[in-house]
């Protein structure tokens, strides 16, 4: 339908913005005469800010309407977007990343809980969240190739640029296709302490383990255990304790952070060995991705047809054993390789992993929502996909970086291949099954 079509684009333009800074990162650096640690927070920084605010979005999606939220969220996002093309120095681009990530959880809870209220059928929902994750999913990997062709050919400031005229078209085109919210009753206070504090805590986090600072690391293990104390005594909790009694939610969120840390280091990591190792250029290394894009949404394209048979939680252990074998593979990359014999395996069984598991987990995510918590539900999804991809990456980069060499991506893929064997036990052990999952 047309309405998820635009919710879609948009999805498809806030996955771009994360990877499609990586290939222009040098060309930002030498502008602006700035370090690699800093030049990490143009990546980073979107991705944690958005992340750690996506359970605030969620919950405001909730109150206030979920159309209302998502044009709020688009026109943020489109707003900060020219802020980054037009930015005159590193910390003004910083500034507008974590503004073009605030406006993403305003938008994206609300487009995925609109999704889960406009298709309330299991299979209906399985097919259109299957759609919405395959565009989401393929903004990523365009953006790789994106960020080579348009720094090349254009501008690096032309990556940020190209989302204001599309974004544009999506806040023209919803009001027509998504119907008004009705009236809300009036709430209690936002959770703002909650929000500061789940968005403070990974950014220490994260850049206590870039500089390898244990104090810093320990403040943001303090500040996310504030968090939890903070939602076990307010009267509006960001997202009630409550919430994760739901066995089905939990364990497919907790399964989640493990998967997608494992998703966003392998996708930095093998632009990294394609160019440092195999020597291909930013352009070339880009268009490698082609095959992953592919397998990606053949695999996608199977998804609803899995959760019909199998369930949510077959379906993902499905995906787990997919990304599984693709980490396995790459886990044995040699010192001097070829592209078609020792990358394009993994990817191929990463991209597979990735299409089917995390659309079944999204599914799981989701089980039981009522138009009362479905933009927390939402929210909560999509801060744990955010910050368990930001947390792995600075996690098995770190090890990637003290193994050195191809050694290091050696013992970073396997470091993955771990967690996600361990999400694998985590979900047969503790998740229900099909029958389960139905009620």
């Amino acid at each position: 339908m047309p309405a998820l079509a635009f919710l879609s684009l948009l999805q498809f333009l806030i996955a771009l913005d994360v990877t499609v800074v990586n290939v222009a990162l040098p060309s930002i650096g030498a502008q602006f005469d700035a370090p690699t640690a800093s030049l990490s927070w143009v990546v980073t920084g979107y991705t944690l800010v958005g992340g750690g605010l996506l359970l605030l979005g969620g919950r405001i999606t909730d109150l206030l309407g979920r159309r209302r939220m998502f044009l709020l969220g688009a026109a943020v996002f489109a707003l900060a977007s020219l802020a980054a093309g037009l930015a005159p120095n590193l910390p003004t681009l910083v500034a507008a990343r974590f503004a073009q990530g605030a406006g993403e959880a305003l938008a994206s809870p609300a487009a995925m809980s609109l999704i889960a209220l406009l298709f309330p059928g299991p299979a209906e929902r399985a097919k259109a969240l299957g759609v919405w994750g395959a565009i989401s999913s393929g903004g990523l990997v365009a953006g790789v190739l994106l960020s080579g062709v348009i720094t090349e050919l254009l501008h690096w400031r032309w990556i940020f640029g190209i989302n204001v005229p599309l974004v544009a078209l999506v806040l023209l085109a919803t009001p027509r296709l998504l119907p008004a919210d009705g009236r809300r009753e009036r709430a209690g206070r936002l959770d703002l302490p909650g929000a500061a504090l789940l968005t403070a805590g990974p950014l220490a986090l994260v850049y206590g383990v870039v500089e390898s600072s244990p104090a810093v690391v320990g403040a943001g293990v303090l500040l996310l255990a504030a968090f939890v104390a903070v939602e076990a005594r307010t009267r509006n909790p960001l997202v009630p304790l409550a919430f994760f009694r739901h066995r089905v939610r939990a364990v497919a969120n907790a399964v989640t952070v493990l998967l997608s840390a494992a998703l966003s280091t392998s996708f930095f990591l093998l632009t990294l060995y394609m160019q440092d190792v195999l020597g291909m250029g930013p352009l070339q290394a880009g268009l490698a991705f082609l095959p992953f894009c592919a397998a990606l949404f053949l695999a996608i394209a199977q998804v609803s047809r899995l959760i019909g048979a199998l369930g949510p939680k077959y379906t993902a252990l499905v995906g787990l054993a997919f990304t599984a074998a693709g980490l396995a593979w790459l886990a044995r990359l040699p010192d001097e390789g070829t592209y078609v014999v020792d990358v394009l395996p993994g990817m191929a069984g990463i991209a597979a992993g990735m299409g089917i598991g995390l659309i079944a987990l999204q599914n799981a995510a989701l089980h039981g929502v009522t138009e009362d918590d479905a933009g927390t539900a939402a929210g909560v999804q999509r801060s744990v996909d955010q910050l368990g991809g930001a947390l792995g990456l600075a996690v098995l980069v770190g090890v990637a970086a003290g193994a050195g060499g191809v050694d290091g991506f050696r013992t970073a893929f396997l470091s993955a291949l771990v967690g996600v064997a361990a999400a694998a036990v985590g979900l047969l052990l503790a998740a229900p099954g099909r029958t389960d999952e139905r009620t």
